[in-house]
C-alpha cells in the first residue's frame, strides 16, 4: 500500500449522529469534491458522507507510480479509508469515471458494500475492445495535458465549468478546485485509470443491490443503460431529465432516489 493517500473528508459527523451509516462518494474525471455540493445537505442528516478526490484532482496528491492509478489500487485506497474511519460496511456512490471505480470496488469487495449507486458512466460500461481504440486518443490527451498544463484543463470537454446550467456559486467553486488539478495527474488518470476501468464483462457478477440514476439527455449513454438493465442482477433504474451529471443537474430527483434506495437496503 502506498504511503500516499487520497484526500477525503467526512460530512455529517456531528456527535449526535455517530451511529449513522457511511456513504463513499467518488467523482469523475476533472471534477472534485464540488460534485456533491447539491447532495450533501440531503444525505448528511441520515448518513456520514465520505467525499474523496481522485489522484491529481483537487487536494489529492499526484503519485508518479502509474500502478497507483489502476482500479485495483483505488479499491485498496477505498478499503484503507473504510478501515481508518471505522466503517464495517458502507454505501458507495460513483459519478462518471468514479462510477467505474465504485462498480469495480463492489465487484472486488462486496463484503464491504451495503448497496451502490451510479450515474451515467461510459467508461464503466465500455464494450470489449474499447481500450485498444481509446489508447491513441488518451495518449494524445496526456501529451496535451503535459504540454499545455492549465490551459489544456480549462478547454477540456469534461471541464465541469463548461456546463451552461451551472449557477454562479457552483461555477466559482469548480473554478477554484480546477485550479488545484495537476496536469500530470490528469494525464496518468486517462492512461492508467480510464483505460482499465470498464466492468462490462463482469457486471453480471455484481453481488450487491445497485441503483442507476440515469441522465436521459445524454444520448450516447443509452446503449450502456440498456446493457446495464439487461445485465446487473439486482438493478433499479431511476430516469431524470438531466445529462451526464444528474446528481448536480437534477439534485432533487437524484437525492430522493438515493434516499429511497438506501432506506430499502438498510445496513443490517
Amino acid at each position: 500500500m502506498s504511503a500516499e493517500r487520497l484526500h477525503f473528508e467526512v460530512h455529517g459527523q456531528e456527535a449526535q449522529g455517530q451511529d449513522k451509516p457511511y456513504v463513499l462518494l467518488v467523482h469523475g474525471m476533472l471534477s472534485s469534491r464540488v460534485q456533491w455540493t447539491r447532495n450533501l445537505p440531503a444525505l448528511t442528516p441520515s448518513y456520514r458522507c465520505v467525499v474523496i478526490e481522485l489522484w491529481g484532482h483537487g487536494r489529492s496528491p499526484t503519485p508518479r507510480d502509474p500502478t497507483l492509478y489502476s482500479p485495483a489500487s483505488y479499491a485498496a485506497q477505498f478499503e484503507a479509508i473504510r478501515a481508518e474511519i471505522g466503517a464495517d460496511r458502507w454505501y458507495v456512490v460513483g459519478q462518471s469515471l468514479g462510477a467505474a471505480l465504485t462498480l469495480g470496488y463492489a465487484l472486488e469487495r462486496p463484503q464491504s458494500v451495503i448497496a451502490q449507486v451510479f450515474t451515467n458512466s461510459n467508461s464503466a460500461l465500455a464494450v470489449p475492445g474499447w481500450t485498444t481504440r481509446a489508447r491513441e486518443y488518451l495518449e494524445k490527451q496526456a501529451a496535451v495535458f503535459r504540454r499545455d498544463g492549465a490551459d489544456a484543463i480549462r478547454r477540456h470537454r469534461l471541464n465541469p465549468t463548461s456546463a451552461k446550467w451551472l449557477d454562479d456559486d457552483l461555477r466559482a467553486a469548480f473554478e477554484s478546485d480546477i485550479a488545484l488539478h495537476d496536469p500530470e495527474g490528469l494525464a496518468l488518470t486517462g492512461l492508467h485509470t480510464s483505460l482499465g476501468s470498464s466492468v462490462y464483462e463482469r457486471a453480471s457478477q455484481t453481488a450487491v443491490p445497485t441503483l442507476l440514476v440515469v441522465g436521459e439527455r445524454e444520448e450516447r449513454f443509452a446503449a450502456s443503460r440498456a446493457y446495464a438493465e439487461r445485465t446487473f442482477p439486482d438493478l433499479r433504474t431511476v430516469p431524470t431529465e438531466a445529462g451526464h451529471a444528474p446528481n448536480l443537474a437534477t439534485p432533487g430527483a437524484f437525492n430522493a432516489a438515493v434516499l429511497a434506495f438506501f432506506a430499502d437496503h438498510p445496513p443490517a
